[in-house]
């Protein structure tokens, strides 16, 4: 399903817009979670790209935390330049609703990237949150699951584990450990403890793996949600001396993950397409001021990377680069 969703918006940038036709040319705004993260620098590639073969406007602004205190400040910023679309990856999934309704009442299309408002279901005619016209990210539940497998089969399917996370209320790292939870239902061999959230600090979740540990000497495996929680937890365990002892499965892969792998630090990394969200992102944008109909769901994939095929070309292209 994901790939025919993705396979429909490609097609309107190569049929509706082909060359010759006259379509209006869109601004757009691409306005990050954070701008100091390789994940959404990659995102901005990907929406250049696009906007680059349509002929459309982009501009990239954020704030440099996740943070809605920070990012809210940056929206209205945008909003009083009235592009025609706004690209926001939330930071916040009930605190972003009111700032994002201030754009729709502007008469600007707003499309949700990566972490959504609300519960990330558009245009169904119910809920305060139902006004963004499209939801463009992974399937972050279902990249939980995947992270919950490989890291079950990785500590022989017993053992403790725990999920080192940012905070409440972040839809996509939300989906994340909802997922891994879900899958791990199925390894009644593995205890899973109490999730940890650490701000995105990334001592703070080395300080928390190593407290961990501690306190559960037979620990095996921790789930690092997003980059800086995985970052953190791997260096924690390097500090503890319990490399090999215990896995860490991480969610996104920066460059910076490929030592960690082939050292064996990081065990499993689970790599967004964060390219393809900002590219198809933008086409929806192209697509919808063109008059054109798009999904209200987006979806894109996964790789997974360990040290056995990091080295394959087609596996490392999927690294986030600044």
């Amino acid at each position: 399903m994901k790939k025919l969703l993705c396979a429909a918006v490609a097609a309107l940038a190569l049929g509706a817009f082909a060359p010759g036709a006259q379509a209006k040319k869109v601004t757009i705004a691409l306005i990050p979670g954070l701008t100091t993260d390789a994940f959404y620098i990659t995102m901005h590639k990907g929406a250049q790209a696009a906007a680059d073969a349509l002929g459309d406007t982009l501009t990239f602004q954020g704030a440099p935390d996740f943070n809605p205190v920070t990012q809210v400040p940056v929206l209205d910023a945008v909003i009083a330049r009235h592009p025609d679309v706004i690209l926001i990856a939330a930071t916040d999934k009930v605190q972003l609703v009111q700032p994002l309704k201030k754009a729709v009442d502007a008469g600007i299309k707003v499309i949700i990237v990566d972490s959504f408002i609300g519960d990330g279901h558009y245009q169904t005619g119910s809920g305060d949150a139902d006004f963004p016209l499209s939801y463009v990210a992974s399937d972050n539940t279902m990249g939980g699951e995947i992270a919950a497998r490989a890291l079950a089969k990785s500590i022989g399917d017993k053992g403790k584990v725990y999920i080192s996370n940012v905070k409440p209320g972040i839809s996509s790292t939300d989906q994340r450990e909802e997922g891994f939870k879900l899958e791990m239902k199925n390894h009644p061999g593995i205890t899973v403890l109490q999730t940890q959230f650490n701000d995105n600090d990334a001592n703070k979740a080395a300080s928390q793996l190593q407290s961990v540990l501690a306190r559960n000497s037979d620990l095996a495996g921790v789930f690092g949600a997003n980059l800086f929680s995985a970052l953190g937890a791997a260096n924690g365990v390097k500090q503890a001396g319990a490399i090999g002892k215990v896995k860490v499965a991480a969610f996104d892969a920066p460059t910076d993950v490929v030592p960690l792998l082939k050292s064996g630090s990081i065990e499993i990394a689970i790599a967004q397409h964060p390219a393809e969200i900002g590219y198809f992102a933008v086409v929806s944008a192209h697509a919808v001021m063109n008059d054109q109909s798009i999904p209200t769901l987006i979806g894109t994939g996964f790789t997974v990377m360990t040290k056995d095929n990091i080295d394959d070309p087609m596996v490392s292209k999927y690294l986030y680069s600044n």
